[in-house]
Order: structure tokens, then sequence, then C-alpha cells
């Protein structure tokens, strides 16, 4: 894990790699959850039946936007950021999801810092996230995430 206590820490990182998550697999009962609290319960996600015998993927596929809300469990693997008055979850530039995670499926996350800008005492960082499937060639998604870090010094 990475241990970043400051802006001129968090600066030595750039344009390298973070670090990798570990695998959360991913169940039905995440997927179901996922589906109440969003009210998106279409037959793809929840229906393991018609999933089995229509779909492509012959069974259920997690949401695109349940991978996506792992990401600060995953992130918090791989950096310990300390020293902070406030994280904003900021902003998600150029996603794409490139692959249907199937139920049972093993997620992680890889973390490069592309970018890191001072604005007036408010790190801003850009961070390139590739949410891996475990013995997949093609990713779940890639996406800049964008965090604001408000240091205390």
């Amino acid at each position: 894990m990475v241990v970043i206590n400051n802006y001129e820490e968090f600066e030595q990182y750039i344009g390298k790699e973070l670090g990798v998550s570990e695998y959360l697999k991913i169940t039905q009962e995440q997927i179901n959850l996922f589906a109440d609290a969003t009210l998106d319960h279409q037959w793809i996600h929840v229906d393991e039946e018609r999933a089995r015998t229509e779909s492509q993927f012959g069974t259920t596929i997690a949401h695109g936007y349940l991978t996506l809300s792992v990401l600060p469990h995953m992130w918090a693997q791989i950096a310990d950021v300390r020293n902070v008055k406030s994280l904003i979850n900021y902003g998600i530039e150029k996603l794409k999801f490139n692959q249907p995670v199937t139920v049972g499926s093993e997620l992680r996350v890889r973390v490069k810092l592309l970018a890191l800008t001072n604005l007036r005492g408010i790190a801003k960082a850009e961070l390139k996230a590739t949410m891996e499937i475990k013995d997949c060639p093609k990713s779940a998604f890639d996406a800049t995430i964008v965090f604001l870090y408000h240091f205390n010094n």
C-alpha cells in the first residue's frame, strides 16, 4: 500500500502506477441489492433462470455502475492518503465499459496517477483506473477518476 501524507509526496507518483487492489468476487446477492438500491431490475441482472436460457452470457451480469461503485473500496486497498481534511469524488472522465461482468467474476482495479494539480491548496488527482476481470483479457471498464484532496497543511 502506498502511504501519502501531503501534496509533495503525492506529486512523486505522477505518471506511475500506484498499485493493484485485491480481487473482489461479485455475487448474485450484491447484484440484487444493487438492483434494489437503484431501482434497476432488468432481467439480465436479476432473473437467473431467464439469463441462463436467454442471455448470450448464460448467466446474470452485474450492473456496469455496480462495478464502478466498488472502486472506492478497492482504492482504499491501494493508497492510504493521510492528513486530509476532506476528500471529494469530483468526477469521472472517459468512462468506457469494455466487458460485461458475469456473476461469480472476480474484479480488481489497477490505478495510475495521471496528473496532480494544486488548486489553491486542494490537490486535484486524476487517476487512470482499469477494472480487471480475473482470467479475462478485456477489462470491465477504463476511466479517469478525479478526486479532490484538501490536505491539512
